[in-house]
């Protein structure tokens, strides 16, 4: 998948300088704990001793599922087009947490069902304008898939050309959760029911007819599926061009800061495929959609934070992103032992 985006080994000779490098700080071995190790991934992915995150880009994906008339959301599907208006205006909490923390915006039409005026944030892929329904055939052609990838992995990549250091994946787009319950299913072989959850707002008797509904379409295509495959038979554009954009910024020696259980599905697919990307790979949070759990175990993937987040849009992913910072500025600022004059452990 992707396989003319190559992907760089990382230089093991640079990680054990920088964890020297590391050990020597004024502080007791391994005491800042995972941004220890947050900061030595990213030197590792960035192939530098000094790695940034500034600046950093969001790249929001938004798509309509074909799935949605069966009743898997709880929500109809012109609230993606809604919602996609509200980024643009500035008002969602994606907004609110990017501009708190310094991290543009770039909001890319993956293939809502809806109309939008042009808007100069507003990138279009015009592949299709939503997936077909997966309980009666295929949501994308393998032709529509790659289109789908080349075009996440294409933004990615311009992204980082213009500057960026660090991509956010997030996402919009409803009925989504249901999408990445049955690729986390059919990629990785979990049981749909533990990945069924409430997504947007269903409540008990409302996730039990998810699951069975979400039971009805994977027997469409049963067994475990390839990456690309899982993709096309069950969809979702926007979880597509996140799996390409995270392989197109792992190819350019960037950080992918991974949103919650969408975005994860996205890795997933990209990550199975790919898996000389997960190096550059940061899990951003636990999502509270029980689902997230089992894909990050899947991938032995530990997110920085856990909040009861399930709101996707990337939010996640900007919460924890100056976790980010402060460990490139622990890297580059902190004194060592003989700089400060301290004397080491005896």
């Amino acid at each position: 998948m992707l396989d003319t985006y190559p992907v760089s080994p990382v230089d093991e000779d640079l990680l054990a300088r920088v964890r020297h490098a590391i050990d020597i700080k004024t502080k007791p071995p391994g005491s800042l704990g995972r941004i220890e190790a947050l900061a030595l991934q990213m030197a590792g992915a960035q192939n530098i001793a000094d790695p940034a995150v500034d600046p950093a880009r969001l790249l929001l994906f938004a798509g309509d599922h074909g799935m949605v008339s069966e009743g898997v959301s709880a929500w109809p599907s012109e609230v993606t087009t809604q919602m996609v208006a509200n980024f643009l205006a500035g008002g969602a909490a994606a907004n609110v947490f990017a501009r708190t923390n310094g991290v543009s915006i770039t909001i890319i039409d993956a293939g809502i069902a809806g109309d939008l005026p042009d808007h100069p944030d507003l990138v279009r892929a015009n592949i299709r304008k939503g997936t077909r329904n997966a309980l009666h055939e295929d949501a994308l052609t393998p032709a529509e898939t790659q289109s789908a990838l080349d075009f996440g992995a294409q933004c990615a990549a311009e992204a980082i050309a213009e500057g960026a250091r660090v991509i956010a994946l997030g996402e919009m787009g409803i009925g989504n959760t249901a999408s990445a319950a049955l690729l986390a299913h059919a990629v990785e072989g979990i049981d749909l029911d533990p990945l069924t959850g409430p997504g947007a707002g269903l409540d008990a008797p409302g996730v039990r007819r998810k699951a069975e509904i979400l039971k009805r379409i994977a027997a469409r295509r049963p067994g475990r599926l390839s990456p690309a495959d899982a993709l096309s038979a069950f969809g979702g554009l926007e979880i597509a061009m996140m799996a390409g954009a995270l392989i197109g910024a792992a190819s350019a020696n960037a950080i992918v800061l991974v949103d919650g259980f969408i975005a994860s599905a996205a890795a997933l697919c990209a990550l199975r495929a790919r898996p000389d990307a997960m190096p550059h790979a940061v899990f951003a949070h636990r999502s509270k959609e029980p689902g997230h759990r089992l894909i990050l175990d899947a991938l032995g993937a530990e997110p920085l934070i856990d909040l009861d987040l399930r709101l996707g849009e990337g939010t996640g992913a900007l919460l924890a992103f100056p976790l980010l910072r402060n460990a490139c500025a622990m890297l580059a600022e902190m004194a060592t032992f003989e700089s400060a004059g301290i004397s080491g452990k005896e």
